[in-house]
């Protein structure tokens, strides 16, 4: 990952033969599984749900591409602008966005509805590739050369926060984090960052009950919920309770397509999108959720390995940060739907109901290609 000069020069049919066609079959394998569960849970229809899905796919896929194909040296020149446009679109969300399900967060395009914060999951990661691929290696780890990029996560972070969504927020902070520990910032600051958050939890829950309590009841209790699902079963805790009940209903082969009591008895809560591993697992049980899982690892390691063989800098690091942002996407949904961590609401990816997050996810992997298809 040593900063390099020009990527190689190559004619548009070696281009083709270059890119990754088995991390382009895997993406196409997990996207089908992903119209399979959509026509399911929509009663054995194409719509809503997979028809639009499958349209949208086919699209991005073109879109991925045709990315893959364009030199690298171009996304890298164009870097700062696409987190200036990114930026630009999660402030206009503030004035003009649309709200939806108790949040605003997306922007309408004519017929187009825009989620602004799923573009700057990619625009951020190109930022800070481009800044660690511009700063001079001996400086990665000075206290002043951290300010930018740490300015580069708060900034959309907060933005996005205030829409309100947390889930989202957490992914652009671990990807911008995974960036930087990737160009080599040292890890006595990660070390420090962990043991200060380790303190400051404790001393969360250590307040509770006490004069200096540093969170409300409600807050509290929210925290109860998240603990023991139990304590409020038909109230906050109804979400992943029946998330359990539908997985652990599955088995180790499931129950078959289409005959998941929990899904088509509605029991299930947001079925098509946040909870839909769940709806896989009951159907497929076991053996079928640990398919998608092994296939979803099969991708992050294309990805690394895309990485490690890559001698320039800025493709690596991009290439890096993208895998890792894939990676965060499926391990927090299925963190949050086994009742591992708090309900965020982040999709599976390929796999949910969702426009913006299809299209800008597969520009991701068309960014991966481009890096692959012009490494040196």
């Amino acid at each position: 990952m040593s900063v390099a000069s020009a990527p190689v020069k190559v004619g548009l049919a070696r281009k083709i033969l270059r890119i990754n066609w088995a991390l382009f079959l895997l993406i196409c394998a997990i996207a089908g599984i992903g119209f399979l569960m959509l026509y399911s849970v929509a009663g054995g229809s194409l719509d809503p749900w997979a028809r639009p899905q499958m349209t949208r796919f086919a699209a991005g896929i073109v879109l991925m591409l045709i990315v893959a194909l364009i030199d690298i040296r171009f996304f890298r020149w164009a870097s700062p602008l696409a987190y200036l446009g990114a930026l630009g679109l999660l402030v206009a969300v503030e004035f003009i966005g649309k709200s939806g399900m108790g949040a605003q967060r997306w922007i309408l395009l004519g017929p187009v509805q825009l989620q602004p914060s799923e573009l700057m999951k990619i625009a951020l990661v190109m930022a800070l590739a481009r800044y660690y691929t511009w700063l001079d290696r001996g400086r990665v780890s000075h206290p002043f050369w951290l300010l930018p990029p740490l300015a580069l996560i708060a900034v959309p972070m907060l933005l996005v926060l205030r829409q309100p969504d947390l889930g989202t927020a957490i992914l652009l902070g671990a990807g911008g984090t995974m960036v930087m520990f990737l160009a080599g910032v040292s890890w006595w600051y990660f070390g420090t960052a962990i043991t200060l958050g380790v303190g400051g939890i404790y001393t969360v829950m250590t307040s509770r009950g006490t004069d200096w309590q540093l969170l409300k009841d409600y807050q509290f209790r929210r925290i109860d919920t998240f603990l023991d699902p139990d304590t409020d079963p038909l109230g906050a805790g109804y979400n992943i309770t029946q998330s359990k009940i539908a997985m652990g209903s599955g088995g180790f082969s499931g129950r078959g397509f289409m005959q998941g009591t929990q899904t088509r008895l509605n029991f299930l809560p947001e079925k098509h999108t946040d909870f839909i591993f769940t709806t896989l697992s009951e159907e497929f049980g076991f053996a079928g959720s640990v398919s998608l899982l092994g296939l979803y690892l099969l991708v992050v390691v294309f990805g690394i390995a895309s990485m490690l063989r890559n001698r320039d800098r800025f493709g690596a690091l991009l290439t890096g940060g993208l895998t890792s942002t894939f990676f965060l996407f499926f391990a927090v949904n299925m963190a949050m739907v086994t009742g591992l961590m708090p309900v965020v609401g982040v999709p599976l990816p390929l796999v949910s109901y969702g426009g913006t997050a299809m299209l800008v996810l597969l520009l991701a992997f068309g960014l991966i290609q481009s890096a692959h298809v012009h490494r040196r």
